[in-house]
């Protein structure tokens, strides 16, 4: 098995991408998209309620990510 070489700058995108293949990979296709889209929904209901925008954003953000990666 050969291990690539990733720039740290590229280490988290990499990792949070690793992830969400584990994630897809241990629950199915269907249920990672589910899952995105409700994280997908959750973040944007805490993005519109101002206070909690720090914390909505990057949940809807891996919602996103969740749903690409189960769809393709």
């Amino acid at each position: 098995m050969t291990e690539k070489k990733t720039s740290c700058l590229l280490w988290p995108f990499v990792a949070l991408w690793d992830l969400i293949a584990w994630i897809v990979g241990l629950t199915g296709r269907l249920v990672a998209v589910i899952l995105g889209l409700v994280l997908l929904l959750v973040g944007i209901i805490l993005t519109v309620l101002i206070v909690t925008a720090p914390l909505g954003i990057p949940i809807g953000l891996f919602g996103i990510l969740l749903m690409v990666r189960g769809l393709w």
